[in-house]
């Protein structure tokens, strides 16, 4: 699995779900399918008058979820930013000859009210809940910046193992100190929890 896997599964998906926040802080969710697809880049096509656009255009800030059929999570967080203007027109004719739906919403010349961003840069998190154990990595696209997440056991641990009993992965291996193996953590916290003496801490 790689970056360039992750994007070909967001395709097959086909559907995906685009997270923003609104001047007023809420978190806004819409779908959109009006995709092009590139080994290394994602462009997307919305209208100049939407508040999805807005959005994008004051922050840029977005997060894509897709999931497959086959009970796989894919998840990229990025900053999206509009293509430049003299490359506009194509990158629109190329998303409406791939989608040809496109048409039907925004026919002629209405589809001028359209603007494409583009997402070059990425963190992408891949998730399979269809394995046992499950299956999870973090991959960049670009020059994207993952950032740690779930758990970690540091040197304070004593060795008691009432976090590996209390894994429902069973992801945790024996050790001085014992060791949770990242790419099966749920990120459940249920060892963070069960710890005695406070060795498990939350990854930054």
């Amino acid at each position: 699995m790689d970056a360039k896997t992750c994007l070909q599964k967001l395709q097959y998906v086909g559907v995906l779900a685009f997270a923003t926040v609104d001047g007023a802080g809420s978190p806004q969710i819409r779908n959109i399918s009006a995709i092009h697809y590139e080994p290394d880049a994602l462009y997307f096509f919305t209208a100049r008058g939407k508040d999805f656009c807005k959005e994008l255009l004051s922050d840029g800030r977005v997060q894509i979820l897709g999931y497959t059929k086959y009970k796989e999570m894919i998840r990229l967080s990025a900053k999206a930013a509009p293509v430049p203007q003299e490359e506009q027109k194509r990158w629109i004719d190329k998303i409406f000859s791939e989608q040809p739906y496109l048409s039907n919403v925004y026919p002629g010349d209405t589809r001028s009210i359209g603007i494409v961003f583009q997402i070059r840069d990425a963190e992408i998190q891949y998730f399979h809940l269809g394995v046992n154990p499950i299956f999870r990595e973090s991959y960049v696209m670009g020059n994207g910046n993952p950032s740690p997440k779930g758990y970690e056991i540091t040197d304070t641990c004593i060795g008691c193992g009432i976090c590996a009993k209390n894994c429902p992965q069973r992801c945790i291996t024996k050790g001085q100190p014992f060791a949770i193996q990242q790419e099966h953590c749920l990120h459940c916290g249920n060892c963070y929890e069960h710890c005695p003496v406070k060795a498990v801490r939350k990854r930054h």
